[in-house]
């Protein structure tokens, strides 16, 4: 079923492919299929998550191969239909060359989507939340109380007093400083299975330097049903590097601690700049840290009315930021907010 669908999607573009004769009617015809809310194969995509199991990595793959088809198939009739429209004595073939601009979306915009892109195709549903949170969300439902050390590794940026009242835990109000809440919004309102992404920008009170910045953009993932393991943890983040960096990227699991799981563990890969033989980039280890991961503790599940004795999960969070330092070799992540176009023409994907 899933290979007609694609197949007939792909025999319905076609078709108003060859009817469209126009700018504007190329544009509706983008939109109507590639548009990142109502499009069709935006559809396809996000119905993936409700596909059967053993059908879901051949509708990833057939519905990412239509994209690209699509994608290809509109860019030469545009430029087909842009040559027809020009009138023969339009262009003095005497003048100098212009330089043509042409804009794009921004580098770090890219990554988030190729991540997205990839989760999707693996089944996994996208979701997103609001940016000033509660304290709830953020700390008390992961397992981080008033006064859990680990809220100090966070360095929150509160807009109300940050000592939950007595009586409401949900009290305090913040800029949130992860897309881990989304765990818990998600949870409360689902049953398991659950596999969820949550990408988003977050807030913390770092300086502005290398390797910091006081907002960031995070993907928060979650996978949650009965039998789930930490094989099956390593193995996605494995599958996920890959496809993301290389097929024959080093990867490595380092014991590590979050309070909202546990065991808790980083995932390495091999510093591009020196493939592995230590640089300034990676800091002479030869390896840079690309997210952190690990089983779901229980206490979370309790805190949703999960039974922790029936499920378990996993959950992960990378830096989109810390993606694009990894994938482009660049040793500064302030030169991806200074607008340079030097810079950004250089490494848009």
């Amino acid at each position: 079923m899933a290979d007609t669908s694609v197949e007939d999607l792909k025999q319905q573009f076609h078709a108003a492919l060859d009817a469209a004769r126009t700018p504007a009617a190329l544009k509706a015809l983008r939109d109507d299929y590639l548009g990142r809310k109502h499009g069709r194969v935006t559809a396809l995509v996000k119905s993936i998550a409700t596909a059967p199991p053993e059908d879901r990595r051949t509708l990833g793959a057939a519905a990412n191969t239509l994209k690209q088809q699509i994608e290809q198939a509109l860019k030469a009739r545009e430029a087909g239909v842009a040559a027809d429209a020009r009138p023969a004595d339009a262009l003095d073939v005497t003048l100098p060359g212009r330089r043509g601009w042409t804009g794009r979306r921004h580098p770090l915009t890219q990554v988030r989507e190729r991540v997205e892109d990839i989760f999707m195709a693996m089944g996994y549903q996208v979701i997103e939340g609001p940016e000033v949170e509660d304290d709830w969300h953020n700390f008390e439902a992961l397992n981080m109380p008033a006064a859990h050390p680990a809220r100090d590794m966070q360095d929150t940026l509160y807009l109300s007093s940050p000592v939950p009242a007595p009586d409401d835990g949900r009290a305090a109000t913040l800029l949130r400083t992860h897309t881990s809440g989304m765990q818990i919004r998600y949870m409360e309102q689902h049953e398991p299975p659950v596999r969820i992404i949550a990408p988003g920008r977050v807030y913390r009170r770092d300086n502005f330097d290398a390797t910091h910045t006081p907002m960031f953009t995070q993907v928060e993932g979650l996978v949650v049903d009965e039998d789930i393991t930490l094989g099956d943890l390593k193995g996605t983040l494995n599958a996920f590097a890959e496809e993301f960096f290389d097929a024959r990227v080093a990867t490595r699991f380092r014991p590590s601690f979050f309070p909202y799981t546990e065991p808790s563990a980083e995932l390495d890969v091999e510093c591009q700049g020196c493939s592995g033989r230590g640089c300034p980039l990676c800091k002479q280890t030869g390896w840079i840290e690309i997210l952190g991961c690990g089983m779901v503790h229980p206490a979370v599940f309790e805190a949703v009315g999960y039974d922790p004795d029936r499920y378990t999960g996993f959950a992960f969070g990378v830096g989109i930021e810390r993606l694009a330092l990894r994938l482009y070799g660049v040793d500064d992540i302030r030169m991806f907010y200074e607008n340079d176009l030097r810079f950004l023409e250089q490494v848009a994907l």
